[in-house]
């Protein structure tokens, strides 16, 4: 440590351990001074975690064996593992995960560690609102200590772990500063080799740490923080990849955590399939695996009550009575059935046949099925409904918008815990209705105020989603043509993009995650921006095969697919 520090730093610590030595235990201040001084004795200054040779055919495997899919993700980790192997100094980016919940982040971070023989340590950077989280707080406070690095750092008593800053769009800022701005010298390669925290207040070297970072959505990291970092997005799981991953991941983990094997519980693939279907829709697999355990623990009060019989029945007590006392004392004759020794009398008490879930049982663990294919029919049953893709924090969903009028003064009525962005969307899609009613057939002159003497209510469901962004600008003017022409949009169809007020189509972000919804919910069509078609090569070929893609540039292109047998338009629109 000595030779890490100048020597005035060396000389005030000197300062401060003579001036311990002469307080009392009982004065004020003797107990933070030995904790500060016990802080800088067990920082490890110099002590780091001996990497062995990098073998990246090694880590491939690692990363194939706990990770499924994945695969440009994976490819990136080794690019990253491999320049770490030619230069094992060099400075590299601060890789972001940038994905919804349980598409395996966190994992793999873990991953990384394990790869390069380093240490691994989590910081959950949720709620996280004052700067001192980050940069400890100052001495002279009472109660004060290290940020959560510096204790980080102290409890892997290595300078070189890998640090997860977890969920580190979750950040906020009050009157106590802005930990994402304190981030900004944690991350910059060029100023954390002499981080200075508060509590410390000696430069410490952070350069050779290997920082990784998650996050569910970009939107909310500052730009300038977002600029130190690589992003590197995790897109959401197919049904045939959550299948794969739950019969080679999860089932085997849930068996372990519950006391569990496969002699006890059977959970057949068609079964498994059945809950992906009937039971989650999730980009992750944190519902499925709840839903597994709860199969898992079922079986368990079964084993365990059959358990509790088998063992009253070997620890039973032999069985005495005054009768057959006195029958032996008289000399009296009693009958007993003999048992040969060669008899295995183990064999009564043989482990039951193993519980193989099927439909019912499914049904009478997880309730009645969550989800079918018939929702989306069920919801555009009526003019005025039609069916939107929507990218959120937990990955694609699909979005009805509803749009009714009534009697009124000709006012647009919003709800649904809209954002700014999608209320100007919203404003500006009946704008253009009004502006095409004529060559819409929806008035017989663009002079007639379609409004006229009536409101328009545009209702977004799901009230307690907060929504917001520009990619249902073709869904509202769907849901107005189709309200005001009173005809019905066709049920398996879904759309996303943005519109201008000229009528065009601008491409929109989360294509993969948008088809992916749609897959989940049964929709055979999906209505893209012509722009997006680069963004389908990401997207599996099974997924591509069961859904029509219909690529557009304008928003007439959008009527005519949107409705059965297409719209009909009036040529030589003034617009």
């Amino acid at each position: 440590m000595l030779t890490c520090v100048t020597r005035g730093l060396f000389i005030q610590l000197v300062f401060d351990c003579r001036r311990l030595r002469k307080m009392q235990p009982q004065q004020p201040g003797y107990s933070s001074s030995r904790a500060y001084l016990e802080l800088i004795a067990d920082l490890p200054w110099q002590k780091v975690s001996e990497e062995r040779e990098l073998d990246l055919r090694a880590a491939k495997e690692s990363l194939d064996r706990d990770h499924y899919g994945l695969t440009k993700v994976k490819q990136r980790i080794i690019e990253y593992l491999a320049v770490r192997k030619l230069k094992p100094d060099a400075r590299g980016p601060v890789l972001c995960f940038v994905g919804p919940p349980g598409v395996g982040k966190t994992s793999l971070a873990t991953s990384i560690a394990k790869a390069l023989n380093r240490k691994f340590i989590r910081i959950s950077l949720g709620g996280v609102k004052d700067e001192a989280d980050i940069r400890g707080h100052r001495r002279t406070y009472i109660g004060s200590m290290p940020g959560r690095l510096i204790d980080g750092l102290k409890r892997v008593s290595v300078n070189n772990p890998v640090m997860l800053l977890d969920e580190i769009d979750k950040t906020g800022s009050d009157v106590r500063g802005d930990p994402a701005s304190a981030l900004l010298e944690v991350l910059d390669p060029e100023q954390n080799k002499t981080f200075n925290d508060h509590y410390l207040n000696v430069p410490f070297d952070l350069s050779k740490v290997v920082f990784v970072a998650t996050a569910n959505r970009m939107q909310p990291i500052p730009p300038a923080l977002l600029d130190r970092m690589e992003v590197i997005e995790l897109p959401g799981y197919t049904p045939e990849e959550k299948l794969k991953i739950a019969m080679k991941h999860l089932l085997p983990r849930v068996l372990e955590q519950h006391g569990l094997s496969s002699a006890y519980l059977q959970i057949p693939e068609a079964v498994v399939k059945l809950i992906i279907e009937r039971y989650t829709r999730e980009a992750g697999v944190r519902n499925l695996e709840r839903n597994l355990a709860a199969l898992a623990r079922a079986a368990a009060v079964k084993v365990a009550e059959l358990d509790s019989t088998l063992r009253l029945g070997k620890e039973m007590q032999p069985i005495t009575t005054t009768l057959l006392d006195s029958r032996l004392a008289d000399g009296g004759e009693v009958e007993m059935e003999v048992i040969p020794m060669g008899q295995d009398i183990s064999n009564t008490y043989e482990n039951p046949s193993p519980m193989i879930v099927d439909e019912a049982m499914l049904e009478k663990v997880l309730g009645p099925p969550r989800f079918d294919d018939r929702e989306a029919a069920d919801r555009v049953s009526s003019p005025g409904v039609s069916v939107g893709l929507v990218w959120t924090s937990f990955g694609g969903e699909v979005q009805f918008v509803e749009a009714t009028a009534m009697a009124g003064k000709g006012d647009l009525h919003l709800t649904g815990q809209l954002g700014d962005v999608i209320k100007e969307s919203a404003q500006l899609a009946l704008t253009w209705v009004r502006a095409r009613s004529a060559d819409l057939n929806l008035s017989p002159t663009s002079d007639i105020n379609i409004l006229e003497s009536r409101d328009i209510h545009i209702h977004f469901p799901a009230g307690a989603v907060p929504k917001d962004g520009p990619s249902a600008g073709v869904t509202l003017v769907t849901s107005l043509v189709s309200l005001f022409s009173n005809r019905k949009v066709r049920a398996d169809t879904a759309m996303t993009g943005e519109m201008t007020l000229r009528g065009l189509v601008l491409p929109v972000g989360g294509v993969k995650d948008k088809v992916l919804a749609a897959h989940r919910y049964g929709i055979k069509r999906v209505i893209l921006p012509e722009r997006n078609l680069k963004d389908l090569a990401e997207i599996p070929a099974p997924i591509l095969a069961g859904i029509e893609i219909l690529l557009v540039k304008r928003i007439e292109e959008v009527l005519g697919h949107a409705f059965e047998n297409g719209f009909p338009l009036r040529l030589h629109s003034s617009l």
